[in-house]
């Protein structure tokens, strides 16, 4: 990533936007970016309560309906180079995981209780998956898990590939993508807006209160909220 990484407060300000708000904001930043970027299909949330992600993005793909055909010494090899990657380089992190099992992903889990932990200590926020995810109960306190799917076992999951682009429940994905997240689901905030997306999204905020407060006065009726859309269009 070329740009200069977000600080703690500029990161804490994302932090303080729920994810569909984001998706409003870049509709202001980036209008071009209104129907792509994010996901676009459900994911189970293991933790609704906790605060939003906002990371860079660490990327792998995995398989886990067949064996892998590498060697048990390339398998293992593998696993090391990813969890190096995960802790290199700009951080917070989020674990985007794409699962290649076309039709079954989520067949085996890659998240669980000991790779949630083992990411966290590596200073990644969470994971936002296709794939399948468990021991819901036991996931490293704080750590978010977006995923595709609940499953029981891990069946054969194993590492494909690290670091390459990603397609997660429609959302495109580039190793170091700045990427924001919650139970709504995620969005990619490319890094050349991302610290506009604040002041855009009170802007949205702002309109929206005016449509609100029509919509919630005693008596309220179509003409009263249309004169409200209006009006709330000239909020600058």
């Amino acid at each position: 990533m070329s740009e200069t990484p977000l600080n703690t407060n500029e990161l804490a300000a994302l932090r303080d936007l729920d994810t569909p708000t984001v998706c409003n904001a870049l509709e202001i930043c980036l209008p071009e970016r209104r129907s792509f970027g994010f996901t676009t299909q459900h994911l189970h949330c293991v933790n609704p309560k906790l605060p939003p992600m906002v990371g860079y993005a660490r990327t792998s793909t995995i398989r886990a309906l067949r064996a892998s055909t590498d060697e048990p010494a390339d398998q293992k090899q593998k696993r090391i180079d990813y969890y190096n990657y995960v802790a290199e380089g700009v951080g917070p992190t989020v674990s985007v995981v794409q699962d290649l099992d076309d039709g079954q992903a989520g067949f085996g889990c890659f998240w669980g209780e000991v790779n949630s932990n083992v990411h966290k200590a590596l200073g990644c926020l969470g994971t936002i998956t296709n794939g399948g995810i468990r021991d819901l109960t036991e996931f490293a306190p704080g750590f978010q898990g977006l995923a595709g799917a609940i499953t029981p076992s891990h069946a054969n999951v194993h590492l494909v590939n690290v670091g390459g682009e990603v397609n997660v429940a429609g959302m495109v994905v580039k190793s170091g993508d700045l990427v924001h997240a919650d139970m709504h689901g995620a969005v990619v905030i490319p890094h050349e807006v991302a610290r506009d997306v604040p002041a855009a999204a009170d802007l949205m905020v702002r309109r929206e209160a005016v449509v609100l407060e029509a919509a919630r006065a005693p008596g309220a009726n179509a003409e009263t909220i249309t004169k409200a859309m209006m009006e709330s269009a000239k909020v600058t």
